[in-house]
C-alpha cells in the first residue's frame, strides 16, 4: 500500500474477536475457535502490508469485558504478524449505530485485557465517555502510548474549538503528556 500515497499511512483491519462475535458460525460452533481461525487469515494478510502503522479496530469487546480473558490471544496473533519496524495499534470504541453507543461498559473493566495486548499504542473513544473514566486508564502498563478521542462522531454537531481543546487538556491532566501521543475522532474508521 505504500506506493498509494506520499503521506504517512495507517492500515486498519477489523478485529478477529469482533468478526467472530458478529458472523454466523455454522462451522466451528465455538467462538474461540472461530476467532482463532479468523486471526490466522488476518495475520497472513497483515504480514504483507507495507505501512508505518497497522491498526486493529475492535468495537464489540467493550460490551463484553468478560471475554477479555481470552480475546487478547487472537488479537495478539494478528499483531505478531505485523512486520518489524511497523507500529501495532488497537482501536477500541463502544460501537456506533445511527449515532448511538451500542456497547455498554467501562474502561476500568478492560484494563487487564488492554495490558495483555502486544501493542505500541491504543486509540480509544474518550470524547463521548465520562471524563472521570480517563483516570481509570492510569492502570495501563507503561510503554503503551495513547490516542484519545476528542471528536464525538456520534453527534452531528461540529464541536467548537474550545471544547476540543478542553478534551485534550483533560486527557493530558489525567494521564500525563508523555502518555498522550495522538488526538483523533472517537471512531477508528473515521
Amino acid at each position: 500500500v505504500r506506493p498509494l500515497t506520499a503521506r504517512p499511512l495507517k492500515f486498519t483491519v477489523t478485529s478477529p474477536y469482533m468478526l467472530a462475535k458478529t458472523l454466523l458460525d455454522t462451522h466451528y460452533h465455538d467462538i474461540r475457535a472461530l476467532a482463532d481461525a479468523l486471526a490466522g487469515v488476518l495475520a497472513a494478510q497483515v504480514a504483507e502490508i507495507d505501512g508505518p502503522v497497522l491498526q486493529i479496530d475492535e468495537a464489540h469487546l467493550t460490551g463484553h469485558p468478560e471475554d477479555g480473558a481470552w480475546a487478547h490471544e487472537p488479537i495478539n496473533r494478528v499483531l505478531r504478524a505485523v512486520p518489524a519496524g511497523q507500529e501495532r495499534a488497537l482501536h477500541l470504541c463502544f460501537g456506533n449505530y445511527g449515532g448511538q453507543s451500542i456497547q455498554r461498559g467501562f474502561w476500568r473493566d478492560l484494563i487487564p485485557f488492554l495490558n495483555a495486548l502486544e501493542v505500541d499504542h491504543l486509540v480509544l473513544e474518550t470524547a463521548r465517555r465520562p471524563e472521570e473514566e480517563l483516570d481509570d486508564l492510569r492502570g495501563l502498563r507503561p510503554g503503551i502510548a495513547l490516542g484519545t478521542g476528542v471528536i464525538d462522531i456520534k453527534d452531528n454537531e461540529v464541536e467548537p474549538e474550545d471544547l476540543v481543546a478542553r478534551r485534550i487538556e483533560q486527557a493530558v491532566r489525567a494521564l500525563g503528556p508523555e502518555r498522550i501521543r495522538w488526538v483523533h475522532p472517537d471512531c477508528g474508521f473515521w
